[in-house]
């Protein structure tokens, strides 16, 4: 069960808008944490061999508009 009693000057909307992202990133931040450094080597580029995308995937993005609608 979820208990959804706490303090805020946004009203709580279950569903969630955009007004109350702010007030919930605000309270989320405590609880993030980061590594200390993130450590990535490069990839060779002989390891790189393109992106293969299913066909059904390919028709729906040929299908949309470049800048939407």
């Amino acid at each position: 069960m979820t208990n959804l009693d706490f303090q805020t000057t946004v009203p709580v909307d279950i569903e969630g808008d955009l007004a109350s992202l702010p007030g919930e990133g605000a309270r989320m931040a405590p609880h993030w944490t980061a590594p200390e450094r993130v450590a990535s080597r490069p990839v060779s580029p002989a390891r790189i061999h393109g992106v293969r995308v299913p066909v059904a995937s390919a028709r729906l993005l040929d299908a949309m508009s470049d800048y939407g609608d």
